[in-house]
């Protein structure tokens, strides 16, 4: 079990362009050139059948602000109700892609589906970000992403987290130390 995952809302859109939102556990990046990611959904959801019709999703981060409507989108089905109004959430138009971006996410990736794997209970979407939408709130002054300031979060055995301190960067284990330079 590979525990904790990030839980993020994937927004779709039926053929007649209906939008849905549903929140995926099972998901991540599977190449970087090109970029690729994959989802893998039940095909009993009733967004699996938006994707195999369209062949189109957003991944849209969440944050501890968003974990409220990541658990209803998690459980209440688009049968029945628009999760976006439900929610209170903005369907902000993407880039490339046909379904809406969830306007209150941090970041959002627009995807094309290139490969369909069943593999059982789920069937993995694998597929290309065509696009990506940053929330300029999270960018400094030199233009550097900050998703840490919108307290993302992740899920483990049926509980939301927020993540906690860093405890150190990329080659942080194998970095010089930088001696102090005495003074004359």
């Amino acid at each position: 079990m590979l525990y904790p995952l990030p839980a993020v809302m994937v927004s779709v859109a039926d053929g007649q362009g209906r939008p849905n939102i549903f929140t995926v556990a099972w998901t991540g990046t599977v190449c970087s050139n090109p970029p690729m990611v994959s989802i893998s959904v039940r095909p009993e959801r009733y967004s699996y059948h938006c994707i195999e019709e369209t062949g189109e999703f957003v991944i849209n981060l969440t944050t501890e602000k968003l974990a409220l409507a990541a658990d209803f989108c998690g459980v209440k089905s688009g049968r029945e109700v628009d999760k976006f109004e439900a929610m209170g959430l903005t369907a902000a138009p993407s880039v490339e892609v046909r379904p809406p971006q969830i306007g209150e996410s941090p970041v959002s990736l627009e995807c094309r589906v290139e490969q369909t794997v069943p593999l059982g209970s789920h069937t993995m979407f694998v597929a290309r970000v065509v696009s990506v939408s940053v929330d300029e709130r999270w960018l400094d002054g030199t233009g550097r992403f900050h998703l840490e300031q919108a307290k993302p979060v992740v899920y483990s055995h049926g509980t939301y987290y927020g993540l906690g301190e860093a405890i150190g960067t990329f080659g942080y284990s194998v970095a010089k130390k930088r001696t102090k330079k005495r003074q004359k």
